[in-house]
Parts: C-alpha cells; sequence; structure tokens
C-alpha cells in the first residue's frame, strides 16, 4: 500500500496534544478537506469524531445557530465537505478511492451517501501536492478516482504548460484564474439508483406540478419554474427567502425521493420525514429557458439549501436530462443536438446564478432511449492550506487510535 512518506503529511504529538494532518481545498465552487484515508481511525464512531473535531459541528445531538468557529467548515453545505482518499491497485494500474463526508453546520449526523463533483476536481491536485503522482513540464496527467459513495469513476485531467508551471483556467463563480482540472464522469447513468428513469418515466405530475426524475452522477428531481410561479432567472435571496415556495419544493421533492426509491448508506430505504431533512438526495432544480446564450437556465437546491452557482455533477445531470425526449428539461433547453445512433459529443451550457457551467455529454440514441457513456466539466482547484489541526477535545478513544501512527 502506498504511504504519504512526508513528515508533513503525517499525524504528529507535539507539546503532549495530538494534530492531525489535513488540505483545506478548493473544487470548483466547493471548499473543504481532504484526508489521506489510511492515517484515519478505521472505526466509524472514532472517524465521525475526528471530522467533527476538525469542522467545528456539535459533537453530538444539534446546536441551531452554530457558527463552526472551533472548525474549519464554513456554514454553507458546499464548504461542510470531506474526503477520505486512499490508492488502491486495478487491472489497469493504480487509481484514487475518495469517499465523502457531508457534513451541516448545526448538528452532528454526517450523510455518507453522495458525491461531491466541485470537491473532487480538488483530488487531482492534492495527489500532485502530497507526490501521489508527477506531472512533468509540458505534460497533462489522467488520474482515475473512484468514489465509494456511489461507485462512479471518473478521470482528472491535469498538466504543466512547457515551463512547468501549472495550466490555469477561470470559471464561472470563481475569481481569477486557478490550476484547471477537466474531470469526466464514466458510465454515470444510475449512480444511486441504477436507472436513467428511476421511477420509469421521463416525466410526471407530483402536487400538480411536472417533474422529472433522473440519475445521472445524482439523482436530481426537475422541475419546472413556471409551476411555481418562478422564472428560474431568479436571484438567490428571493427563492431562498420565498417560505411558501420552499414548502412546496419540499413537498414535491420528498414525494419525488418516495418514487425513485432512494435508500439510505445501510441500504434502507428513505422516509419521507428523512427526505425532507436530508442534505444531500434527491438533489432539485427548477429550469426555465435561457436568457444569456446558454442551453438552458437552471436554480439548483442540494436540497435543504439554494446552491449558488451549479454543481458540476447536477450540471451533468441536467444536461444529460435535457436530451431525453419529453423530459421537463428537454421542454425548455433550446438550441441542443439531437442524439444520433452513434456516441458523440453534445455540449450543453447551463445558465445559473454565476455564469454558465460549460458539459459535455457524450451520449447516443438507440432503440429510442438515450444511452450515456460519459459527461464532462471544467473546473479549477485550490490547495487553500496544508497542515495540521490539534485536536484539543478528542477522546480517549480517538486519542488511543491515532497515537500510534505519531510513533512510527
Amino acid at each position: 500500500m502506498r504511504m504519504l512518506q512526508s513528515a508533513e503529511f503525517q499525524p504528529r504529538l507535539r507539546e503532549g496534544l495530538l494534530e492531525f494532518p489535513v488540505h483545506h481545498v478548493r473544487g470548483g465552487t466547493s471548499t473543504g478537506l481532504v484526508i489521506w484515508e489510511p492515517f484515519a481511525p478505521a472505526d466509524p464512531v472514532l472517524r465521525e469524531e475526528l471530522l467533527r473535531h476538525l469542522m467545528g459541528v456539535p459533537l453530538s445531538g444539534s446546536q441551531p445557530g452554530n457558527r463552526q468557529i472551533t472548525g474549519l467548515g464554513r456554514g454553507a453545505p458546499t464548504s461542510n465537505k470531506v474526503f477520505f482518499v486512499d490508492w488502491e491497485a486495478t487491472r489497469d494500474g493504480e487509481r484514487l478511492v475518495s469517499t465523502l463526508a457531508q457534513l451541516a453546520s448545526d448538528h452532528a449526523a454526517i450523510d455518507w451517501s453522495v458525491n461531491c463533483g466541485n470537491l473532487s476536481s480538488a483530488l487531482p491536485l492534492w495527489a500532485l501536492d502530497v507526490g501521489l503522482v508527477t506531472a512533468a513540464a509540458g505534460e497533462s496527467r489522467d488520474i482515475s478516482i473512484r468514489n465509494s459513495n456511489t461507485g462512479v469513476i471518473s478521470t482528472g485531467r491535469i498538466g504543466r504548460t512547457a515551463e512547468g508551471a501549472l495550466v490555469c483556467a477561470s470559471i464561472p463563480g470563481v475569481s481569477g484564474e486557478f490550476p484547471s482540472v477537466d474531470l469526466f464522469l464514466h458510465d454515470p447513468v444510475g449512480a444511486k439508483t441504477g436507472q436513467l428513469l428511476p421511477t420509469g418515466q421521463a416525466v410526471e405530475q407530483i402536487d400538480g406540478r411536472a417533474v422529472s426524475c433522473v440519475d445521472v452522477a445524482v439523482p436530481m428531481v426537475i422541475t419546472l419554474a413556471s409551476d411555481f410561479g418562478k422564472t428560474a432567472h431568479e436571484p438567490l435571496a428571493d427563492l431562498q427567502n420565498d417560505q411558501a415556495f420552499m414548502a412546496d419544493l419540499r413537498r414535491v421533492w420528498v414525494e419525488a425521493g418516495l418514487r425513485m426509491k432512494l435508500r439510505r448508506r445501510d441500504g434502507e430505504l428513505m422516509t419521507a420525514d428523512e427526505l425532507a431533512r436530508s442534505e444531500t438526495q434527491p438533489k432539485v432544480c427548477i429550469v426555465g429557458p435561457p436568457q444569456a446564450g446558454g442551453n438552458i437556465s437552471v436554480r439548483y437546491f442540494t436540497p435543504q439549501a439554494l446552491h449558488a452557482s451549479m454543481a458540476v455533477s447536477g450540471g451533468c445531470c441536467l444536461a444529460a436530462a435535457a436530451l431525453i425526449p419529453g423530459s421537463v428539461a428537454w421542454q425548455v433547453a433550446t438550441g441542443l443536438a439531437a442524439p444520433s445512433g452513434e456516441f458523440a459529443d453534445i455540449e450543453v451550457a447551463i445558465e445559473n446564478p454565476a455564469g454558465v457551467l460549460a458539459t459535455t455529454v457524450v451520449a447516443r440514441e438507440r432503440d429510442g432511449k438515450l444511452q450515456v457513456s460519459s459527461a464532462a466539466y471544467r473546473r479549477t482547484a485550490q490547495v487553500l492550506l496544508r497542515g495540521h489541526v490539534p485536536l484539543y477535545r478528542a477522546s480517549p478513544g480517538l486519542v488511543e487510535a491515532l497515537l500510534p501512527l505519531t510513533q512510527r
């Protein structure tokens, strides 16, 4: 098994206090931590305790209004993510294995059921930073990543210029140019449900509103903005503060989640109450016709909070949905090429509050059904901070689990 050799990236004991190594990173429009999994406790209870210390969430129960001032979390779901990363051998070589923990600011529960496409784009940069992979000047490096939460396989492409600097780009929602990562999702259909259309229908009615339930990279509930009296061009605050709208949307996503037969990590079907409280699934969006040169406009929910731009995994799902005849997304999308009988790249530009998310769906039409082989998007990534977090309140069990790693 590969290990991180540098002491800079290993747990340590300093003046009698355990300190745990982390990378604080940005991927796309999400921020969070990356942890080398072999350094984390194997016991799930202790592993979750470690996460709560690192991110500053309650160690148990709930704490309304918690501002995470004791940790590295940042309140919004998009900044309360942690990736555990390992390395495994495959028949074709080696790849990263990522496991996402999604936290919330005000309670101790941790969701292990989904992936994050945005933060995944930081993993190739992290792998370069810790020395797991290298990229020479003028070289692009493809890094395979298997997400254990969903089973999705992706490839992250990162490269250096002829002078040896990392290739940089800019994306909507992030000011300035930063290291560029192209992320390709392979075989993304049915990531959670095993089906492109988990309910078997391209469009159906829920609570008097047109809904499409689609599972590409993530399970998502796509609804017509006009059915809620909206346009999918509203300022974020107008939607988030519209309590009647949010209540209506919640009823739709709960019923849709039940129809999609979404499951908890233990395999049991989610209840209506669990779906109503879920921080991660199903994803939800309202869509409308474009107004700024894209193909479709969206306002995207995670589902409890409105996303400031558009999650890339959700973007891949929406892009694929726009190619399904009859779906809600297909009804409002404009200017898209129809899939042919052979796999081909179809570009879908998604207007969102931060700009336009450019996606590419590799798809074909076969026997009247859409088939998707991969979907790709471009993100940028940063290492915001690398270092050690002192664990001031670690339980005796957590100390006992981590202490041997400091004595190697």
